[in-house]
């Protein structure tokens, strides 16, 4: 009998395979897209005449990337706006809105964002600045985690906002000593300029999710979950662009929707969300999660805390954050989506919101069974220590963003003083939730931060950013490389229901990637110099490094 040969060998490795029944590998054969062999020496006995070849030389070879939590369609638009990412300075913001608006002169509003709250005092950004460079056009730049917004004054005059407008139930208003608006929007207070600017087009948010697939694949990341699919309360619907790209052959990636559950409604809207689901489930594009926003941010107050924040002089107010879901029905809520066999994605970021979302999942576990729903809660960054078993528990996984995990000055200057001194060191508690047996997961929410996942990587290992002149941020749950290797490719995989990814073993989808070194060779304060160097799709090459 005819053997028949692989496509594709990867030799010379080391192999991380991200499987724990598969030990030491060096070599892997692909054949029809799909892994036919992962071992050593004898692998290369399936080369054949037409088999192409990849000497590792040493680097590491493992599986494709998966980012459980990330913004695709809207990271990849607002790479085409005014970018204000990248630093900190807010006379470098002014200059490069003044560019942009040079070189837009056609453009009716500046849109665009990226800036750090850690820029402003108290994290509020002053109006007149953004008058000073662009007094003519209203400019509203969105602040990196997207839960705040900068805006002139003639974007607010456009809006109506004054002195005597109130704040929305579900956002604020910055206002000056007097109080007038002093040039930031929190959460929902955002939509009140928003729902002014012209609408991105179909073809900008198909040709925004394009150039995002392609950096994604640079980073090494083969699939995803887009967490903010059909948005509304005043977020973008980019469902079109996902569905035109699967439709016409454009998606390399797995991509799976998180359909967006609107807050303003409720258990009414789960018939449309079923509708959804078959619309939007297409090609490499699948729509069976919903995202269920609990609650806001801490550096905003609006992340839900079980205790109250501290003011400026440390005293407790009366403000526990923002709960965007009426607790007591998202039980009901989450028990019959999961019985009509929805994944919930939750965005839960204070130690209240991690409960409520837990509690909920326990109720649709006691009505369901332990369906295989897959839920998750992404961001968790503080989470009370009764909690922390439940995860396993109910099997729910631990969604981590640990790029978060660091020391910064937005962390220090306008987190850690505002909050109860019992919850800072709960936060980002990955090392107790790996020891209590939850099942972790990993995702970037870009472009609220790097999507890089080598760079969260680095900090999951060394709770800092690399480079950052940092010491460790809560040392004792940093997680090692394993494991957090595993969280981002098969813990990512899991939670996607990918389950011919993100291990290497044979049968398996050929979705690699190849770094351009061993981190497990280097120091792990190294870590975050690493690079990918190749990254394949189903055994296709969909990105090479210059001197891959």
């Amino acid at each position: 009998m005819t053997m028949k040969h692989a496509d594709l060998i990867f030799t010379g490795g080391p192999v991380f395979t991200a499987d724990p029944a598969r030990g030491h590998a060096t070599t892997l054969a692909v054949r029809d897209g799909r892994i036919l062999a992962v071992g050593t020496d004898e692998v290369r006995d399936l080369a054949g005449p037409g088999t192409e070849t990849v000497d590792l030389g040493g680097r590491l070879l493992l599986p494709g990337f998966q980012d459980a939590h990330v913004h695709a369609v809207m990271g990849g638009v607002e790479l085409n706006q005014c970018d204000l990412s990248g630093t900190t300075d807010p006379d470098e913001y002014l200059r490069r809105v003044r560019q942009y608006a040079d070189r837009h002169p056609e453009s009716e509003w500046i849109a665009g964002g990226g800036w750090s709250m850690e820029s402003f005092p108290g994290g509020v950004p002053d109006r007149e600045l953004l008058d000073r460079v662009v007094p003519d056009r209203p400019v509203y730049l969105i602040n990196r985690d997207h839960h705040g917004a900068w805006v002139n004054s003639r974007a607010l005059s456009m809006a109506g906002i004054t002195a005597e407008t109130t704040d929305p139930a579900d956002g604020r208003i910055d206002r000056a000593p007097d109080g007038s608006p002093a040039g930031g929007l929190q959460e929902g207070a955002m939509q009140l300029v928003a729902a002014l600017l012209p609408e991105v087009t179909p073809g900008e948010r198909l040709a925004g999710l394009l150039r995002a697939q392609e950096l994604l694949h640079s980073l090494g990341v083969t699939a995803w979950q887009d967490a903010m699919m059909c948005g509304t309360n005043g977020y973008p619907d980019v469902s079109d662009a996902y569905r035109t790209a699967a439709v016409d052959g454009l998606l390399t990636a797995s991509v799976v929707g998180a359909l967006w559950w609107d807050r303003d409604f409720g258990a009414e809207q789960i018939p449309d969300l079923v509708a959804k689901r078959d619309r939007f489930t297409v090609g490499r594009l699948r729509s069976d999660s919903v995202k269920l926003m609990l609650d806001g941010v801490a550096e905003n107050f609006t992340a839900a805390m079980t205790e109250p924040y501290r003011d400026g002089c440390g005293c407790a107010t009366t403000n526990r954050g923002l709960s965007f879901i009426d607790p007591a029905a998202l039980p009901g809520y989450v028990t019959e989506l999961d019985a009509l066999g929805f994944q919930t994605h939750f965005h839960a970021l204070g130690d209240r919101a991690v409960r409520d979302a837990l509690d909920a999942v326990a109720a649709a576990r006691a009505a369901n069974g332990f369906r295989d729903t897959r839920p998750h809660l992404a961001h968790l960054q503080v989470v009370h220590p009764r909690d922390v078993p439940r995860f396993r528990a109910l099997g729910a996984t631990a969604n981590l963003q640990a790029y978060w995990a660091s020391h910064e000055p937005q962390m220090d200057d306008l987190t850690i003083p505002f909050l109860d001194p019992s919850l800072v060191r709960r936060q980002y508690p990955f090392g107790d939730l790996l020891r209590a047996g939850a099942h972790l997961a990993a995702g970037s929410d870009w472009p609220v931060t790097t999507p890089d996942p080598v760079q969260a990587i680095h900090v999951a290992v060394n709770r800092a950013h690399h480079g950052g002149g940092y010491e460790a941020f809560l040392g004792e749950q940093a997680l090692d490389l394993g494991t957090a290797l595993t969280a981002y490719t098969a813990g990512s995989a899991y939670v996607n229901r990918l389950d011919d990814t993100g291990t290497l073993r044979p049968g398996n989808r050929a979705d690699l990637v190849v770094l351009d070194r061993d981190p497990f060779a280097a120091p792990a304060a190294e870590i975050g110099e690493t690079r990918v160097a190749l990254t394949y799709v189903d055994g296709r090459r969909v990105y090479a490094a210059r001197d891959a």
